[in-house]
């Protein structure tokens, strides 16, 4: 009883705050739960792809050791290849996206891409020699909709309502204990008011019979009444708490339908989560196909009418081939006019140009030079070596990083 009223029978002041905070504090537990959830299965889908990328650079780095003098290189690249990528677990079942690039030992010949060897079947021997070894660059992407990420994704979601329902049984025996508590204290209460109802009526009963008796059996009535009193109000308070108590209760209940109606949510999630990847299967399906119509044959021929004009008109210089290809790229035609004016001015004008800046962040033996045109545009040479000047790559601003790469990579 001393647990719930001090002894003036009044409830203690921070019960109301006690419980409210208690119920405040439920409701975040839970959402701090979920916030975990998602947490967890990002960062989980996250270090998976990137265990997986560390194990396909493992297993592609053994397969492209390949010896030149047995069969041909083409045919081994993609024989082992397929048996690490397309016929790996990780892949057929778990729903892994691995794209697998093999340059040849100069850095400039691909061997491998795109999940075929392009390489001529007949190559071999001392041919396939200089080509090796190979490096291969290997990519792994994990998406949200595969089934490696479901699992995740249904692991988490089983520990997260399995964690929930233990807490929700777990406060609903507290409720139970504590209603429990308050009952008996109130029947002690009770017990405690009648023995003193009998006591005073006794009293009471002895007064009527004999003469009053001396003043401190006057004073006892009055404590025994008085105590009376306070024992009643006790009782009262002690039936609010049960009130309360089971007003507690209740809400437990409306915390079960909430999780009842989570774990409804979290189904039509799930369902979403399928439908989208029908979805997606179909729009992957759409884009294979439009990606088999023929486009490439016309940006070859160009390419290849670009290249035998420029290099006809501008004697003065030396234009790979990844320099015309880039040309052919820039889709505004503005800037090709903007690019070729530069290329004659390089070639007829060299000191006229515009400014030119050696380009840092290279190895030592390259020593690279860039041109700017049309405000973004960017030509990248170095001196030729049977000619003035050899350009070796054209971009913008926004290839600015993969033509720096492609730079680092010359030998």
């Amino acid at each position: 009883m001393a647990v719930f009223l001090p002894k003036e029978g009044k409830p203690f002041p921070l019960l109301a705050t006690l419980r409210a905070w208690t119920s405040f504090a439920d409701f975040r537990l839970i959402y701090l739960a979920i916030f975990a959830f998602l947490l967890l299965t990002v960062t989980s889908v996250r270090v998976a792809e990137r265990l997986l990328l560390w194990h396909f650079q493992r297993s592609v780095a053994e397969a492209v050791r390949v010896d030149p003098f047995g069969e041909p290189l083409a045919t081994q690249l993609q024989e082992r290849i397929d048996r690490v990528v397309p016929q790996s677990p990780w892949v057929r079942w778990g729903g892994v996206r691995v794209s697998v690039l093999v340059m040849a030992a100069d850095g400039l010949t691909p061997l491998y891409v795109g999940g075929r060897s392009i390489l001529s079947r007949s190559a071999s021997g001392a041919a396939a020699s200089r080509l090796l070894p190979a490096t291969p660059e290997v990519t792994v992407n994990l998406p949200y909709n595969a089934v490696l990420s479901n699992v995740i994704l249904i692991g988490y979601a089983s520990v997260l309502l399995w964690a929930l329902f233990a807490y929700n049984r777990a406060a609903a025996r507290r409720e139970e204990e504590g209603i429990a508590t308050a009952v008996a204290a109130r029947d002690a209460t009770a017990a405690r008011a009648v023995q003193i109802e009998r006591e005073l009526f006794e009293v009471q009963r002895r007064l009527s019979e004999v003469e009053p008796a001396e003043e401190s059996q006057q004073e006892e009535i009055r404590e025994l009444q008085a105590e009376r009193a306070g024992l009643q109000q006790k009782l009262a308070a002690v039936e609010q708490r049960e009130q309360e108590l089971r007003a507690q209760a209740v809400k437990s209940a409306d915390l079960d339908r909430e999780r009842r109606t989570l774990e409804e949510m979290l189904d039509e999630a799930l369902g979403d989560v399928s439908r989208r990847e029908e979805e997606i299967r179909a729009l992957e399906a759409r884009l294979k196909r439009a990606a088999k119509e023929p486009h490439a044959g016309g940006r070859a021929r160009e390419a290849e009418h670009l290249g035998r004009r420029l290099r006809t008109l501008y004697k003065g210089l030396e234009i790979d081939d990844r320099a015309i290809e880039d040309l052919v790229e820039l889709r505004d035609e503005a800037m090709k006019l903007k690019a070729e004016e530069a290329l004659k001015r390089l070639s007829d004008e060299p000191d006229t140009a515009a400014i030119r800046r050696k380009v840092g962040g290279l190895p030592p033996h390259l020593a690279i030079f860039e041109l700017g045109f049309a405000g973004k545009g960017r030509i990248y040479y170095q001196r030729g070596e049977v000619r003035r000047y050899r350009i070796l790559t054209i971009g913008a601003k926004n290839s600015q990083k993969t033509d720096l790469e492609y730079l680092s990579r010359l030998p």
